[in-house]
């Protein structure tokens, strides 16, 4: 295989809120840092929202930095300092339990108007707290293509909500799945690759509006369906912390005897 490198970086401080592009991101032992340190919470159901369910949240764009959360909500910006309000919910999230730490400031009100329910937004306890799998995502350009090629329409990136896309060149649709039980050094960061990430109509959804638009799900399905799960991309677990960067190499480690 030619050399890799990084060709888009991505995260969200909100989860469910619209995926950012970065040109850099720092990864610690838990996961990308600031990566869906927030959510919003429906206190009567005490479910964390979560993207396929409640699509108008990718309108929602979230901005976490210098202790201040920045969310653009319907056209308006809402930024202050979240305040811990001291009470901690035990919520479920995917068969696990995840402690959320409820936020005072203006967002759980306009939340609330958007979605017409009644929410509150939450800081996750710990990394990863509502993280479906592994901190990390990685999908390849070779596998982008090859779904573009079959839906016959260009596929935006930000649809798969990753951490990296890695420009594969002209390798093989998939080839990420080989990578499995190999280390990946990406910029300055060395990750685990592990299993693949089952897929949902999230990837129907525009990332920008929450529209649904596309059959991206059915198409993919038709060539990528395994078992119950329709399969894109491959979760990593950092074990190296660094930073990486957008143009950094990507090298695929040989696995060790």
């Amino acid at each position: 295989m030619k050399i890799m490198h990084v060709r888009d970086i991505g995260l969200s401080a909100l989860k469910s809120g619209r995926h950012q592009p970065r040109e850099h991101l720092r990864l610690a032992v838990d996961g990308p840092v600031g990566d869906r340190v927030f959510a919003i919470v429906d206190l009567d159901s005490r479910q964390v929202l979560k993207t396929v369910e409640h699509p108008l949240l990718l309108s929602c764009e979230a901005h976490w930095a210098d202790g201040v959360l920045s969310v653009e909500i319907d056209a308006r910006q809402f930024a202050a300092e979240p305040v811990l309000t001291g009470e901690c919910l035990e919520l479920d999230y995917w068969g696990r339990t995840t402690s959320m730490q409820v936020v005072e400031g203006p967002w759980a009100r306009e939340f609330s108007r958007l979605l017409g329910r009644r929410v509150v937004l939450t800081r996750s306890v710990v990394a990863g707290g509502v993280v479906f799998g592994d901190s990390v995502a990685l999908s390849t350009t070779s596998s982008l293509e090859r779904l573009a090629r079959e839906a016959g329409i260009a596929v935006d990136t930000r649809r798969f909500r990753g951490s990296f896309t890695i420009d594969t060149g002209e390798a093989e649709a998939h080839i990420e799945d080989s990578w499995a039980g190999r280390e990946l050094e990406l910029g300055g960061a060395l990750v685990l690759v592990k299993g693949g990430i089952p897929r949902c109509a999230v990837i129907d959804l525009d990332p920008d509006t929450g529209a649904r638009g596309t059959t991206l799900l059915k198409t993919l399905a038709g060539y990528r369906l395994r078992g119950q799960d329709i399969m894109f991309g491959v979760y990593a677990e950092v074990i190296r912390p660094g930073v990486v960067s957008v143009g950094d190499t990507a090298v695929l480690h040989a696995v060790s005897a």
